[in-house]
Formats: C-alpha cells, sequence, structure tokens
C-alpha cells in the first residue's frame, strides 16, 4: 500500500480509506455483492453497501478482515445490537464468531448489550434479503423561542445558562467531581442545584436541554464516564432516569432532551457556521466525536469514534480497554501523542500522568523542537486519512477539530498535514469538505445555547 503522504513517524499505517478503495478496485472483475447493517433500538437500521471478492476463490480471509473492520466501524458509529451480513454465508459464520461471548470482539458485543439492553446477535442472510436504512435523524436542536435551560455536564466541571429567545441572559461554570464519586445523589443534587439556579433568573421554564459525556438512547443514561464510580445496582435504580427525574423537579410536563456532547459540540459549530453536514472531533483524553446531517438533525448515532479503526496494520498498537487494535483513540487523543513520543526520540517520564506527558511534548512544541513536530505531523496524516474513512459513513461538509491536543502551533501542523492528505489522495474530498479549529470562549458559550436549543414546544 503507497501513501501520497506518509505517516512521517509510522511507516506501518495502513489507512482504512485507502483499504476500502483497493477493495472497490481489485473487486470490479471478480466481486460479490454484500450489505453489512447494523440495527438498534426502535428498529432504526444502517446499511452499508460494498463489493467483497467472491467466496471461494482464496480471498476468504481478506474478505473477512475487511468485512470485520466495517461491521465493528458501523457499530461504534450508529449503535447496534445486531450485525447482518447479507450476501456471504462464509463471511457472515467468520462474524458470528467473532462477535460473540469469548469471540475477538467480546467487549463490543457486551458493551452494545448494555447500551441497548438487547441480546447482541449476528444475522446471515442472502444479498436480497437485506435490510434496508430506517434512520432516527431528527430536527433537534436551533429551538430558541421561550425560556430554556441549558445545561452541560463535563468531567471537571458543569455549565448552565438560562437562555430566553435565543440569548444567555444567565450563565455559570461550577467545578464538581462526578468521575471519583460512587453516590448517586452527590450527581442528582449538583444537576438539580445548577437547573434551579438558571431557572432562577428566568419567569418561567419552558423546555430543558442537556449536553452530557456519554450514550444516551430516549434520554436515559446508558453508559457515561460521569458515573464510573456508581456500582451497577444505583446505576440502574437511580442513575439512568436521572435527568428526567430532576426535570420533574424543575416542573410537570416540562419537555427535556438529552444528546450526547459531541453531537451538541457538532450543532453549536452548525449553527455558528449556519450550515450543515458537521462532524465534530475533539482529541483530548479520549477521541470524542459529534454529528449533524446535511439536513441539520441530530442522527441518534452513538458517534463513539475512539473506538472506531482508522489503521488496517494488525501491529498497530492495543487499545488497553476494548482489546483492539488500530482504533481512533491511539491517534486522535494525548495517547496518540504519547505512542508517538518515543518514536520521535523523545523519553517522557513513566512517573507522569498522561496529562502532563502531552504537556512536555507541547512545551517542547513551544520551543522549535523538531522533534515534538513530527508528531504533530504525524497525527496530521493519520487525521486527513481518517476523515476520508469517515466519510463511508457520514456526509461531511465541515470537520470541526477541537481538544487539548490541538492546541498551540502542534494543532496548525496536525491541519496543515490533514489537508495535504486530502488535497493530494481524495481531491474529490478537498473540494467538498473544510476543515475548522474553532474558537475556544465562543464554542463554550455556544455549547450551553445549543444545549437549550434541542427541545422543541409544544
Amino acid at each position: 500500500m503507497k501513501l501520497k503522504v506518509n505517516a512521517k513517524l509510522d511507516p506501518k499505517f495502513q489507512p482504512l480509506a485507502l483499504v476500502c478503495r483497493e477493495m472497490r478496485e481489485n473487486t470490479k472483475e471478480n466481486g460479490q455483492d454484500m450489505v453489512i447493517a447494523v440495527e438498534r433500538n426502535k428498529g432504526y437500521t444502517t446499511t452499508y453497501k460494498t463489493r467483497i471478492y467472491k467466496d471461494g476463490t482464496g480471498h476468504d480471509e481478506d474478505n473477512f478482515r475487511f468485512v470485520e473492520r466495517i461491521a465493528k466501524s458501523l457499530l461504534w458509529v450508529s449503535g447496534g445490537y445486531k450485525i447482518i451480513i447479507a450476501g456471504s454465508e462464509v463471511v457472515g459464520a467468520k462474524i458470528k464468531e467473532a462477535f460473540s461471548y469469548g469471540g475477538s470482539r467480546d467487549f463490543d458485543v457486551k458493551f452494545m448489550e448494555r447500551v441497548y439492553e438487547e441480546k447482541f446477535e449476528v444475522i446471515v442472510c442472502a444479498y436480497e434479503d437485506a435490510p434496508e436504512d430506517k434512520s432516527s435523524a431528527a430536527p433537534i436542536g436551533r429551538h430558541l423561542d421561550g425560556c430554556r435551560i441549558g445545561f452541560d455536564a463535563g468531567g471537571s466541571d458543569r455549565k448552565v445558562s438560562a437562555v430566553i429567545n435565543g440569548e444567555s441572559v444567565y450563565s455559570e461554570e461550577v467545578v464538581w467531581f462526578p468521575k471519583i464519586n460512587s453516590d448517586p445523589n452527590y450527581h442528582y443534587e449538583g444537576i438539580k442545584e445548577a437547573m434551579k439556579t438558571a431557572a432562577s433568573h428566568m419567569p418561567r421554564v419552558d423546555a430543558i436541554g442537556v449536553s452530557s459525556a456519554g450514550v444516551y438512547v430516549d434520554n436515559r443514561i446508558m453508559v457515561a464516564s460521569l458515573f464510573l464510580k456508581v456500582s451497577d445496582e444505583e446505576f440502574d435504580a437511580k442513575v439512568k432516569n436521572m435527568y428526567l427525574d430532576v426535570a420533574k423537579e424543575i416542573g410537570e410536563n416540562i419537555p427535556i432532551e438529552v444528546a450526547n456532547d459531541g453531537d451538541v459540540t457538532a450543532l453549536a459549530g452548525a449553527m455558528d457556521l449556519n450550515d450543515n453536514a458537521v462532524l465534530g472531533i475533539a482529541m483530548g483524553t479520549s477521541e470524542a466525536g459529534g454529528y449533524v446531517d446535511p439536513e441539520g438533525n441530530i442522527t441518534g448515532w452513538l458517534n463513539e469514534l475512539a473506538f472506531v479503526p482508522v489503521d488496517f496494520c494488525e501491529e498497530a498498537m492495543v487499545d488497553e480497554w476494548s482489546g483492539d487494535y488500530g482504533c481512533g483513540v491511539k491517534y486522535f487523543s494525548q495517547d496518540g501523542v504519547i505512542k508517538l513520543a518515543p518514536w520521535a526520540g523523545i523519553e517522557l517520564d513513566e512517573s507522569l500522568s498522561p496529562a502532563e506527558k502531552l504537556k512536555v511534548v507541547q512545551g517542547l512544541m513551544k520551543e522549535g523542537d523538531e522533534r515534538a513536530a513530527a508528531i504533530y505531523d504525524t497525527i496530521g496524516a493519520y487525521f486527513g486519512y481518517a476523515i476520508a474513512y469517515y466519510t463511508e459513513f457520514y456526509d461531511i461538509k465541515h470537520v470541526l477539530i477541537m481538544g487539548r491536543v490541538t492546541s498551540g502551533e502542534g494543532g496548525v501542523i496536525l491541519l496543515e498535514r490533514a489537508q495535504e492528505v486530502l488535497d493530494k489522495e481524495f481531491p474529490e474530498l478537498a473540494k467538498q469538505i473544510t476543515l475548522h479549529i474553532p474558537d475556544e470562549n465562543s464554542r463554550r458559550v455556544g455549547q450551553s445555547v445549543a444545549a437549550a436549543s434541542l427541545p422543541k414546544l409544544g
């Protein structure tokens, strides 16, 4: 595999965007059509149509590796507890084995079962029996009428705004420690206090919008790192419906919408740009994503890009949590910087925390250290190819890049190299997609207003 823009410090990098391109090219004469689909709550289904080598032509392993990566990507992009493989019984049988208890994708299976509260399964069927797309995309957000509370739950602080007809009349940030508190009452009282404070600055409350890290289904908290220390029993009993319960205390029958903070960030960006088809990516402790579709809708997808593979090389670094290789978390986060440091010749003190290690590299970057620049150059190449891979699943016009990894001169280098990848390797995408680093201050203010705009009145 020859790259037009090399990942300077990672010569073994195999972008999945090029793997997809090669599969399409190599199967023009000797291929068979197939559909990979994932189904989630309420029968919502996302499909991916592709072509693989014909069964029995000596490419069974190539087919499996390709389809497994796409199926894994679909799961974490859109979410689901059911994978449907239509068009190849041979590949389907291997996917069924991988996505099972004790299989190579055991983590994914158990995670999705927790999110959707359904038994995970893989269905194999004929191509003609493939399901169709069934969307849950809804015009959530941009509703600025009335008196609204916008609440943003972060891991280190919580923000709340009182918004009247689109104008923030009051906002505050309060430091809190949700990740180290095992008592769910700590979280409940903190959320309630924030919302009551905002409510006190308005004549009434017409709607509540919540932006929060985690996975949400029908406004219920399914998985969220904010409640890391809460036991499973207390999570089920007191956490899942927490935002709905707090809303009832603010007032009966007040409409509430809860959305992943990545989606709300993308929505804030879309509102600021006055455009749609926005993919937002935050490179911090992990890689977080959010998406607003071409119609301006939030899709109800997971957008958990940290677990979406971007590197096809089986020797790529393994994520400790999921046990999988080549996933975004090791490329577009502080872990990505730390991974590349020794390859650049930078020794980091192992006693330092990941955030402190990132600061060391950023300090070297400020001093003009070429080794540090090479790290950001490499991440930029990774990112350009990753954007192209994300277009396999998303219709994108704008990519918003944020998070502490992108701050300073390193972020400029990262962006320049990503743009070079699009220009040289994917010129058709370069004409279509614009990369942005939004102003941090406007993003923080925009986030609470965007959160407040989530529910529709009436």
